[in-house]
């Protein structure tokens, strides 16, 4: 050991050759050239202009001395490419005095009547007719409709501040609104009344807070006399109104434009409208919560300002208003020529490069054959190549040779050991004690055989849901021993089978989604009647289904709730029926929009390290797919092959999407989202021991299970192991897959710098460096030899020369091959599948 420690100043030659500093094989090599398009508005000479606003058959209207009114003028090309020019055109108001409008397209009132407002721009123009009203005697405020989002506007109510469940300094709102009579109820009566001063509204400490008049924890968020300031202060002057049950209701918003097709650094201006029961229609642009899903892609300002980043790829804005969402979608284009493309291989590539040819972002080239190998090796068995697997598929000359791999792959109990530990983690397949080993082990055997066998994911599941009775008989039993209360069940069920996430829900309306508590209890009634009978084992009941009407009941409103599938009619059971089975049936309905999709979006991270939709747990309206095309078409792919798991992997893998190489060109090195090329990660931490493993030549021996078992056949989280932990192993206590880290730590590389375990796997008198440093194979071979192990490639020349004559100068060329299998575990091309 303190041999091999001496050595690594020494060796300092071969770390940096082979670590990839001047390597041929770096494979996160940083091209100097990246390119940017223009961000300035190009209006093109043969053009045609609109105005779109808040409007119904083309009349818009300002209500309130407080209403506005914003514009969006777009200038479409003959090739039909829109650009904003909002903020380039020039506004004329016919007659004056009804109306005034500035430069960012804002039109506000000033008397009641009709005006007709003009754009223009290099000779083209468009006008829109405004009624304005309610001028002379302004309209009554309702608190629901004007006060409450602008609480939710300018984060009064959000989950930092005065909306979590404790409030913020003794004032409490519900999060982002969706309890207005709950949140007049504190302002009104809460503080002893002082919090509103009706008979001198501006002394209000609501709003001398809010403007910062008065020292406020959150600062200012007004500023005096501004239009939301002016809505707080005539509602606190009128009296403080709740509003009547009468008056109309908020059914719904749309942002326009939907989608744009945008250069980086252009700008985009939104208008948001409210809908409301009565049919009527309102610009609540000002008074909207607007947020960008990626700020590196693209910023929105409160006024409804898209702004743009020089980045490729695409991009939504979350609206919300009065408790509704929509989106606004921006494509961001780079514009390069892509003279051309891989050969397409199925619907995975038309739909990827049919975006990638939309955004003109070229794609790298086809990876390597043996880049291909230890790639697609890890990701379906979970190992690297074979010393033999990596020779003879370097010999192999047949075209079809990587289809054949996939093929060879899906079939080897690798596989299903591999997908066993993914899944067995995010079922909760935990130990906690001994006892447990019963359960987990069984648990995991059914869950590998069935992965094994290819049982129909549908089948799979429904298995899991609706499973009764004692673990030693049927061991999908198992699932309800960690997911124990309603409320797990609910969220697990939602989360891992269906991309939900629901748990806001429990408690108050979901902030960026449309589920209710309403929602969330209905769907919880479908494990109203479980039943649990004690075994001779802790935690290890039985599983039975109780008599009786399945419901559920909302606590917030009392009322008794029907089992409901989410966005689902309610289902009427009779007491005799398991409620489960009903279920897994409409969970597994080929028109189920969550099921299918849900598990290809998740599979899909797997390959590429980053879903369609990401987080791939986290699937709504407000977090839309990259690729939307790509996941509707794969899921429907997925239920037209009867939930087949492995064709699906197949799928994936068979495209020339997943064999693009990792090495970006001078065009797609920010890419991070539209699969242009294949995104390297860090090897999970049960494949990185069992690589090592291999490299070194020396297993790791896990205690309750036969020697030679793999870290990846671990059937449970029991296994002490401290590489295991520092490396990211998850502790199976959830449903989400983030419990595994891929994050690098200074723990983890001292660990595999100069741990005791590592150095002396190195230098066993069993592993791969004595052995070779016994044979009588030129020197050069037996370097081979580790290459092929470690990276399923052969070095070459350079890297051949440097290992070579650093062994030869070592005083025993045991050392030299030692230093080079520490060398190789300790280089990135090592530690990341790429």
């Amino acid at each position: 050991m303190s041999r091999l420690r001496s050595s690594l100043c020494s060796c300092s030659a071969i770390v940096v050759a082979i670590l990839g500093f001047g390597s041929t094989h770096a494979v996160f090599a940083n091209p100097a050239v990246t390119s940017e398009r223009s961000s300035d508005v190009e209006v093109l000479r043969d053009f045609k202009l609109s105005i779109e606003a808040c409007s119904t058959d083309r009349i818009a209207a300002i209500s309130g001395r407080d209403g506005v009114l914003q514009l969006v003028v777009t200038a479409e090309a003959t090739d039909g490419t829109q650009t904003d020019i909002t903020r380039a055109a020039t506004y004329a108001v016919e007659p004056a005095g009804i109306l005034q409008i500035d430069s960012t397209g804002l039109a506000t009132p000033i008397d009641e009547g009709t005006a007709v407002i003009h754009a223009s721009l290099n000779g083209q123009s468009d006008s829109i007719r405004v009624e304005v009203n309610h001028i002379e005697n302004d309209l009554p405020i309702n608190f629901t409709n004007d006060v409450v989002p602008l609480f939710t506007k300018h984060g009064c109510n959000g989950g930092g501040c005065h909306g979590k469940a404790s409030g913020q300094n003794g004032f409490k709102l519900s999060l982002l609104g969706f309890e207005p009579r709950e949140d007049y109820e504190f302002l009104i009566k809460e503080g002893r009344g002082r919090r509103l001063f009706p008979a001198a509204p501006d002394r209000s400490l609501l709003l001398e807070k809010a403007i910062g008049k008065v020292p406020h924890g959150g600062g200012a968020r007004l500023e005096f006399d501004s239009p939301p300031y002016r809505v707080l202060r005539r509602w606190v002057s009128q009296g403080m109104p709740f509003g009547s049950d009468n008056d109309p209701k908020v059914v719904g918003i749309e942002v326009f434009p939907k989608t744009r097709t945008m250069t980086p650094g252009a700008a985009q201006q939104l208008i948001v409208t409210a809908t409301y029961d009565d049919g009527s229609v309102r610009d609540v642009t000002r008074m909207t919560r607007l947020n960008s899903n990626d700020n590196e892609m693209a910023e929105v300002t409160p006024a409804g300002l898209v702004e743009t980043r020089k980045q490729t790829g695409t991009v939504a804005v979350m609206a919300i208003f009065a408790g509704r969402v929509d989106v606004f979608r921006a494509t961001l284009p780079l514009g390069a020529e892509i003279e051309e493309l891989p050969e397409e291989k199925g619907f995975v590539d038309q739909l990827v490069f049919k975006q990638l040819k939309e955004l003109g972002l070229p794609p790298s080239q086809i990876c390597d054959d043996a880049t291909f190998l230890r790639r697609t090796t890890i990701a379906i068995a979970g190992r690297l190549p074979t010393l033999e697997e990596a020779t003879s598929f370097a010999d192999d000359q047949n075209i079809d040779k990587r289809e054949a791999l996939i093929d060879s792959l899906l079939d080897t109990p690798e596989y299903a050991d591999n997908f066993a530990t993914k899944w067995s983690a995010v079922l909760r397949n935990k130990r906690e004690n001994n006892d447990d080993k019963r359960a987990t082990f069984a648990f995991y055997r059914w869950i590998r055989d069935s992965l094994y066998d290819n049982k129909p994911y549908d089948e799979f599941v429904r298995e899991i849901i609706t499973a009764s009775g004692d673990v030693s008989v049927y061991p999908p039993v198992a699932w309800y021993r960690q997911v124990r209360d309603k409320s797990a069940l609910v969220e697990d069920t939602a989360q891992l089978f269906l991309g939900l996430r629901i748990q806001c829900a429990k408690c108050h309306h979901h902030p960026f989604e449309k589920w209710s508590q309403e929602d969330y209890h209905s769907f919880s009634a479908f494990y109203a009647q479980i039943g649990r009978k004690p075994t001779q084992f802790q935690k290890q009941e039985r599983i039975v289904h109780q008599f009786g009407k399945a419901s559920a009941k909302n606590p917030k409103t009392g009322k008794d709730l029907l089992p409901t599938g989410l966005d689902a009619e309610p289902l009427d059971l009779i007491p005799d029926e398991d409620p489960r089975h009903a279920l897994a049936d409409w969970m597994t309905d080929p028109e189920n929009p969550f099921f299918a999709r849900a598990l290809v979006n998740r599979y899909w991270k797997h390959f590429f390290g980053r879903g369609l939709i990401d987080p791939e747990d986290d699937m709504r309206v407000t977090n839309p797919a990259s690729n939307p095309e790509l996941l509707d078409t794969l899921a429907q792919h997925f239920v037209d092959t009867g939930f087949d798991m492995k064709d699906l992997v197949r799928a994936i893998c068979n495209s020339s999407t997943f064999q693009l190489a990792a090495d970006p060109n001078e065009y797609n090195q920010k890419d991070k989202q539209n699969f242009s090329r294949f995104y390297p990660k860090r090897l999970d931490a049960e494949i990185l021991l069992d690589a090592i493993d291999q490299v070194t030549g020396v297993p790791t021996n896990f205690d309750g299970v036969p020697v030679g078992t793999r870290a990846i056949e671990l059937p449970d989280n029991g296994f002490n192991s401290y590489f295991l932990t520092v490396f990211g192993r998850p502790e199976s206590s959830s449903a989400c897959e983030c419990e595994r880290s891929g994050d690098a730590s200074l723990a983890q590389s001292l660990h595999l710098l100069n741990s005791k375990d590592i150095l002396g796997k190195v230098s066993s008198d069993a592993g791969n460096a004595k052995r070779l440093d016994d044979d009588s194979r030129p020197i050069e071979q037996r370097i081979e030899e580790l290459y092929l192990l470690a990276f399923a490639r052969k070095p070459n020349d350079e890297e051949i020369k440097i290992a070579r004559e650093h062994t030869q100068t070592r005083e025993k060329t045991r050392d030299g091959f030692e230093d080079v299998v520490w060398a190789l575990i300790n280089t990135k091309e090592f530690l990341f599948n790429h």
